[in-house]
């Protein structure tokens, strides 16, 4: 239960700060500052997270990440499931309050979806779309798999390059998708908005629940190729 808890407190914390900073300064890649801002802001999160709550749960706060830690090894498919439903109610508590913040202080979301993915920079394309999550999302589970290896080393640098790789995918994804890589971060802000009035993004929330899934479990298949490989 503690894990639990430690994940949804921890998806919370990611969707307010990071959806949270995306709403008041904006993600267009033509605004160079809102745009890096977004990439530190969710990147950072991870970082403070992971020495927060990494010794507790091993601070996933993504179901994604939990989809990659079960099939290395990690977890047992009852911990899996229970992970990703506090994932999913953290991003959507999250979403929840900077809908409360934004609105009763009459604060204009400059995303217009309580910072919600979208394939609008994509020309609505869903195979774009698709494959954007799915390389990003490799490229982050692999990270992570490699940093959290018992073999790696890292000792307790492990949260500075998971979130710094974060802060990396973000910057090229957020001009293309604004960057999921992590099923419960889009699914909290598209349910709110969808409540608010908006359901442009649930409409198409899908492709950032499959992306991220399919790229994770790639990323597994491959980490687990290349570290037997190398044992052997």
């Amino acid at each position: 239960m503690r894990k639990l808890i430690a994940e949804f407190i921890g998806t919370a914390v990611l969707v307010t700060m990071g959806c949270g900073t995306a709403m008041l300064v904006g993600c267009n890649s033509a605004m160079g500052g809102g745009y890096i801002l977004t990439a530190l802001a969710f990147g950072l999160v991870i970082v403070g997270m992971a020495y927060c709550i990494g010794n507790i749960s091993g601070c996933h706060i993504n179901p994604a990440v939990s989809l990659g830690v079960l099939m290395n090894g990690g977890m047992k498919v009852k911990e899996f499931a229970g992970y990703v439903v506090a994932q999913c109610l953290g991003a959507l508590a999250g979403a929840g309050l900077l809908a409360v913040i934004f609105k009763t202080g009459n604060v204009l979301d400059l995303t217009g979806g309580f910072g919600s993915n979208g394939l609008g920079s994509v020309n609505d394309s869903i195979v774009a779309g698709l494959l954007v999550e799915i390389v990003l999302t490799f490229i982050f589970v692999m990270t992570i798999l490699g940093v959290t290896s018992k073999k790696a080393g890292h000792g307790s640098f492990g949260g500075l390059i998971i979130g710094l790789t974060l802060t990396l995918v973000h910057i090229l994804g957020i001009g293309l998708t604004g960057t999921s890589v992590n099923p419960a971060r889009s699914l909290g802000p598209a349910i709110v908005a969808a409540f608010t009035g908006n359901t442009d993004p649930i409409s198409c929330v899908w492709v950032f629940i499959v992306g991220p899934f399919v790229g994770a479990a790639l990323a597994a298949v491959v980490y687990k190729f290349l570290e037997n490989g190398k044992e052997e």
